[in-house]
């Protein structure tokens, strides 16, 4: 059966299942693995896990351990060394002070130190009002500059970390999430000259999905890499042009369909020569008449237009709230050192430097001031201590897991069959337009509702000429499978990139129980399995009640069907393959580290793989489960209904073989990320 991703209720086990699942866990004390298969891990639901550290459920079912931010981790452990600090200082009290160097404190004190609600005053004109720990600017708060820019929000340590707003000194403004003085995570920036841009950021750049607006109207939807349009994305120009495709440094690189404002199409590779945009495809005249090989040149059209796509660069604040100094009376060494900085962002890379934070890092106000009190730490000591809290702030982009299958590469047995998917796939998404509602008629879903479509080798009035052999391609209740994609917020320049881009197809190393082979797109995010012809007509029986429930249930953890095709190889030996595009559930950006296919049953449950050859490529099974997944209150009980819901969809398409499919990822603790 197609479906493979759901699983029995788990807040009510109902006999004989509870006393399979009781039987199951006491053999596991005796497995001949014993308990140190796995390192130890906290689970939970995969999904989109926001900037915030929130989790929301999503049809995969990942389970991973993470925090919000790899610095909160940082950021907690020196709170917490403050509160210890703090609570050693004595009772508080509230005071006014004018200090010698004429700054101004009014708030609580404690120690001598502000610690709990104040206002400081520089004699630059600087202003902070807000919580205090042992000296340092930690909680919520805002900060003004002399300029009248202000930040409100979280701080930590004296650091911008957490939800807080930035307004500049010329209007641009900046509402979302910090993390040590840099933009970092989900967030809205609105530029002075009237540009906006809404979306992730990592280390002070763009970096993720996001949605810039030129002021002119022009607009881009999709990735972005350290501050540059850069993956999947969509511009559409204020005058109607468009283009959907892949994106390499702000240029178009790869695959990519142009569209003028006129209706006139043009689908082709892409590619930067000495700085000039070129394009190698195939033209559509507006009319819908015969695709001919370029009679109207995109090339001057796209650098014309790319031209007006220029990203303004945010204003950099000259003295952020870490640098300054408190000239507090009886600490002369803080005035004396230098005040840790965050790491510098390179702007080609934006990534973090290590060289440059081992040159800026410096013992912190913090560590001199509490080291003073107690005079058990040396110079040497204190520098250590900070230089490797400093380390736990610097990511390390997660490493990458493992390529499964061969390469389908010239040779390779099903080439062809790789090429005809392919310009199927390609004629079919970018011929059809997309729905303009998600209410489907019943004859959407009626199972003779296919099209097909002759693709030879030197072309014809709708398809491009090809080196593959003549074939012909079957679309399956092709409306339906559209508004799904829709529905699923796929992008259909997204979709065809990652099926028919440059990078070739993998094909899985074994095929599975049912004779079916498996495919999977080299991003990982899509997985093409052959099917019989009964196969697909269970499918298209289910198809009604499958859209109606994925409509109803964003949260569903059934699999997320894109597609149902079938290439049929003319001429001598006649052959028809038969497959549906699904998405693959393990692909996330951090890895897959432990997949398990859980059952709730134990006969035969168990992988005959010995201990040194299992790998993140590994399907384990229930016996091979030795450590408890731990959800919050609200995921686990909102987990449960989903599970109940999915099941009696299948129960209800009389669907008896179907599973959990678990992923886990360890985090690295040594490695803070």
């Amino acid at each position: 059966a197609p479906m493979a991703s759901t699983g029995k209720k788990m807040n009510q086990i109902p006999a004989p299942a509870g006393r399979l699942w009781e039987a199951s866990i006491r053999k596991l004390t005796t497995i001949r693995r014993g308990a140190s298969a796995f390192p130890a891990a906290v689970a939970g639901v995969d999904g989109l896990v926001d900037p915030a550290g929130t989790l929301a459920v999503t049809s995969s079912s990942t389970a991973y351990q993470y925090s919000g931010s790899e610095d909160a981790d940082g950021a907690a452990a020196e709170e917490g060394e403050e509160e210890e600090a703090g609570s050693s200082l004595g009772e508080p009290t509230h005071s006014e002070q004018l200090l010698d160097s004429g700054d101004f404190y009014q708030g609580d004190l404690r120690g001598n130190l502000p610690h709990g609600t104040g206002k400081f005053l520089w004699t630059d004109g600087s202003m902070y009002e807000g919580a205090w720990r042992s000296g340092r600017a930690a909680g919520r708060g805002k900060f003004s500059w002399p300029s009248g820019a202000t930040y409100e929000g979280d701080l930590a340590g004296g650091y911008m970390h957490g939800q807080g707003t930035y307004i500049g000194e010329f209007g641009d403004t900046f509402a979302g999430l910090w993390a040590n003085n840099l933009r970092h995570g989900r967030g809205t920036q609105a530029y002075a000259n009237g540009d906006v841009y809404d979306g992730h950021w990592r280390d002070g750049l763009q970096d993720g999905h996001g949605r810039y607006i030129w002021r002119h109207g022009h607009e881009y939807i999709g990735t972005w890499k350290a501050g540059e349009m850069h993956g999947c994305g969509t511009v559409i120009w204020s005058e109607g042009d468009r283009y959907d495709g892949s994106w390499e440094d702000a240029k178009p690189m790869g695959q990519g369909t142009f569209r003028w404002a006129d209706g006139g199409m043009y689908i082709g590779t892409w590619c930067q020569e000495s700085g000039v945009t070129h394009a190698k495809g195939v033209y559509y005249p507006p009319s819908g008449g015969p695709a001919v090989p370029v009679p109207r040149e995109p090339r001057d059209a796209i650098t014309k237009l790319l031209e007006e796509l220029e990203v303004t660069e945010g204003k950099t604040v000259s003295l952020l709230p870490s640098q300054k100094i408190l000239t507090w009376p009886g600490v002369e060494a803080v005035l004396k050192k230098p005040v840790w900085r965050p790491p510098e962002v390179s702007a080609d890379q934006g990534r973090v430097s290590v060289s440059s934070v081992r040159r800026r890092s410096s013992v912190s106000d913090l560590d001199s001031l509490t080291a003073g009190e107690d005079g058990g730490e040396d110079a040497s000591t204190r520098a250590d201590r900070a230089w490797s809290r400093t380390l736990s702030c610097i990511r390390a982009p997660p490493r990458p897991g493992k390529k499964q299958g061969e390469t389908i590469s010239k040779g390779h047995r099903n080439y062809e069959l790789m090429l005809n998917l392919q310009l199927g796939i390609r004629h079919a998404v970018g011929r059809q337009s997309a729905p303009t509602s998600l209410d489907l008629k019943s004859s959407a879903f009626d199972p003779k509702e296919k099209v097909w479509t002759r693709f030879p080798p030197e072309g014809s009035k709708h398809t491009p000429p090809h080196q593959s052999c003549d074939f012909r391609w079957k679309d399956y209740c092709p409306l339906v499978f559209r508004t799904l994609r829709k529905l699923f917020d796929v992008d259909p320049a997204d979709y065809m990139i990652s099926i028919c881009g440059d990078d070739a197809l993998l094909e899985l190393s074994s095929p599975g129980k049912s004779g079916s082979f498996f495919y999977l797109t080299n991003d990982d995010k899509y997985m093409i399995k052959t099917m019989k012809k009964a196969e697909v007509k269970v499918l298209l029986r289910m198809l009604p009640a499958y859209y109606k429930h994925v409509r109803n249930y964003d949260n569903t953890l059934i699999t997320k069907f894109f597609g149902l095709h079938c290439v049929k190889i003319t001429g001598g030996i006649q052959k028809k393959v038969r497959f549906v595009i699904m998405g693959n559930l393990f692909c996330s950006r951090y890895s897959i580290h432990r997949r398990f296919d859980l059952k709730g049953s134990s006969l035969g449950r168990m992988t005959d793989k010995p201990l040194d050859q299992i790998d993140e490529t590994t399907t384990l099974k229930d016996l091979d489960l030795n450590f408890i997944f731990r959800l919050a209150g609200s995921w686990f009980q909102e987990f449960c209904r989903q599970v109940d819901r999915d099941c009696e969809l299948l129960e209800q398409e009389r669907i008896m073989d179907y599973s959990l499919l678990v992923g886990v990822h360890f985090k690295d603790r040594q490695r803070q990320c």
